[in-house]
């Protein structure tokens, strides 16, 4: 990681976002700009000197070689900005962003990050500017740092600024508009919000409830072949990591490539008994425990419990992807939409 001298130091946590089902209606008091589908990235430059990082605090410049390019040559000579690394790609006539080519960069040889880099270039989308010059902008209002953020990026041909809007409507229009191009859902910041590191301050709303999980373990299908299902996990406040379902419903392909993707994880010869099944009694459900090492990103529907510790996905939910640019720590049960708690009688007929 290279060394910089600016008002504003890395290593630095970003502004996080909590799920929210509707966009916040309120007018004069948020702005609104879409959510981008890619890395979530930190980008700090002294002249040079360019230091890329993720959210969970790693150095991306050794997998996009192109942005540390892309940055020395379009943004302001020294800044700080938050945004995403994207790539998009031509797909049926229109340009969407492309998840799979992107995550593909992820890979520790570095010839093939450099073949990827020419083939799949990526690019980087400003969205908030925490300094510029000699300035930290971090207990400045959002409406200031948008201005900064528009005169640091000199948008050229790789690194862009999101649109925003502060009109609910059209964000809620965007909400639908802006899926065709590959994004998935609305961000809301307060327009007087100072940054706020590591702080969910932020709203997303998104197409689908979702969340990244730990993988922490697996059960075989019943065939006998490759994964019926996958354990998940989320750390506590207390630092323990605890299940809350599982991820079922794959392909016969899709089964043999998740056994490939976990079971170098497998811890030992170990298999741990589960909870019965309510539906169905003879179903064998001992499992396969693994490393907590690997993220996914899972759409549920509804959570159940009433408190944190008892919290957990009341059906099984679908699993989406990997997420390599996600940290297991980062697993919290601060960033699902929990359950209101009701009592029965408020909602039956008087």
């Amino acid at each position: 990681m290279g060394r910089v001298d600016l008002p504003v130091q890395p290593p630095l946590e970003p502004m996080l976002a909590k799920a929210q089902a509707t966009v916040p209606a309120d007018e004069g008091v948020w702005s609104f700009e879409p959510k981008w589908d890619g890395f979530r990235a930190l980008v700090f430059r002294d002249g040079d000197d360019v230091v890329l990082l993720s959210r969970s605090g790693k150095d991306l410049g050794r997998y996009f070689p192109e942005v540390i390019d892309a940055v020395r040559d379009e943004l302001a000579p020294r800044c700080v900005l938050d945004g995403e690394i994207v790539v998009p790609r031509e797909i049926a006539g229109r340009t969407r962003l492309d998840w799979e080519s992107l995550s593909q960069r992820i890979h520790p040889a570095e010839s093939r990050i450099s073949m990827l880099a020419e083939q799949t270039p990526a690019h980087f989308i400003g969205f908030d500017a925490l300094a510029v010059g000699d300035d930290s902008l971090m207990r400045a209002p959002f409406r200031d740092r948008r201005e900064a953020l528009r005169e640091s990026v000199a948008e050229k041909q790789w690194c862009h600024l999101t649109r925003t809007t502060e009109d609910p409507e059209l964000a809620t229009r965007w909400l639908a508009e802006f899926e065709g191009a590959g994004l998935d859902g609305v961000i809301a910041k307060r327009l007087g919000g100072t940054y706020l590191p590591g702080k969910r301050e932020m709203v997303k709303i998104k197409h689908h409830r979702d969340a990244d999980c730990v993988a922490i373990g697996y059960r075989v299908h019943k065939s006998g072949e490759g994964v019926g299902s996958i354990l998940l996990g989320l750390y506590r406040e207390d630092g323990e990591l605890q299940m809350v379902g599982g991820a079922a419903s794959f392909t016969a392909k899709a089964r043999l490539a998740l056994l490939a993707d976990l079971e170098p994880l497998r811890i030992g010869d170990d298999l741990r008994d589960g909870e019965p099944s309510r539906w169905n009694s003879a179903a064998d459900k001992r499992w396969v425990p693994v490393r907590p090492e690997r993220v996914c990103e899972v759409a549920y529907d509804q959570m159940e419990g009433n408190s944190q510790h008892g919290l957990r996905f009341r059906h099984a939910v679908k699993f989406l992807r990997w997420r390599p640019d996600r940290d297991p720590s980062s697993c919290t049960f601060d960033q699902l939409d929990v359950p209101l708690n009701y009592d029965l009688y408020d909602v039956l007929e008087k």
